[in-house]
């Protein structure tokens, strides 16, 4: 087991807090995670692929312990947040890597490799979409913002910003909760409530249209260059269904899809299947 390091990388003035663990002469892995978390969701996979991996697990731009400047100096788009971690890995010597991306970071993690498809050597998807068909009912209170911007569908949007959602993200679908570490909950929740968090998650909520915009060009990356591709996928997400997971195979055939029985946050119960499953496929 290797041990993690905590760090901070200077991105052209801007702090990004990442997870590093593993020797620096093996094959590099990078892990983006997702609303509304940080790169705590990957503290039980890391130390399981450590001994075979160069890891590194960033916050994303407003997330975790890297930086959050105001909305009048930072525009949180997808766009924005890719540039940062795109230059990210640039800084960190991460000039040739696969990418596990969870949620959030499969939009970024997917625009990285669009922009640079010879940097990636493979992709993992852990409920991470491209497809319309992956796209729950789950989502319509935020399609309902896109198609009109107002005030009013903003404020709708702060339910999913209350704590108690957080917890229903974690633990629907799982088949017993006791599994799930209430400390993940409590760690997304504190940075949800500092100041001005909840404005800049609105406005990804609102930006995250561009992504769905996107997914033709992600389909067409895909197909074009057929990155080796595993999705590691709760079956029971209530955001992300598993027919997003099969519509890989329609653009990349040779793409493995890999089901299991649990949620949105499929590390917090099933960490250890998963890191054989990828271990496995990336050992290929």
């Amino acid at each position: 087991m290797s041990a993690i390091a905590y760090r901070t990388a200077n991105v052209d003035g801007f702090n990004v807090f990442y997870r590093e663990a593993g020797a620096a002469n093996a094959p590099k892995l990078l892990l983006l995670h997702g609303f509304p978390s940080s790169s705590h969701m990957f503290r039980d996979l890391i130390p399981l692929l450590a001994d075979r991996f160069h890891i590194i697990a960033p916050d994303l731009p407003g997330f975790g312990l890297s930086d959050m400047p105001s909305r009048d100096s930072f525009k949180y788009t997808f766009d924005h947040v890719a540039d940062v971690i795109d230059r990210f890995t640039e800084v960190v010597g991460f000039d040739k890597f696969a990418v596990y991306v969870f949620d959030y970071g499969a939009p970024t993690g997917f625009r990285i490799a669009a922009r640079h498809p010879e940097r990636i050597t493979a992709i993992i998807s852990q409920n991470g979409n491209a497809y319309e068909e992956g796209l729950s009912d789950g989502w319509n209170p935020i399609r309902a913002y896109w198609q009109d911007p107002s005030q009013k569908n903003r404020d709708v949007l702060r339910d999913m910003l209350k704590p108690e959602t957080t917890r229903w993200q974690y633990t629907h679908g799982v088949a017993d909760e006791s599994m799930v570490s209430p400390d993940g909950i409590a760690l997304d929740n504190y940075y949800l409530a500092r100041p001005g968090a909840d404005e800049v998650q609105l406005d990804l909520f609102g930006d995250y249209k561009s992504n769905v915009a996107m997914y033709p060009a992600f389909q067409a990356y895909f197909r074009q260059h057929k990155p080796r591709f595993l999705a590691v996928w709760g079956k029971n997400d209530p955001f992300f269904l598993p027919p997003g997971a099969e519509a890989f195979k329609r653009d990349i055939p040779e793409a493995e899809v890999r089901f299991f029985d649990t949620g949105h946050f499929a590390l917090e119960t099933h960490a250890e299947e998963i890191a054989k499953t990828i271990g496995d496929f990336l050992s290929r």
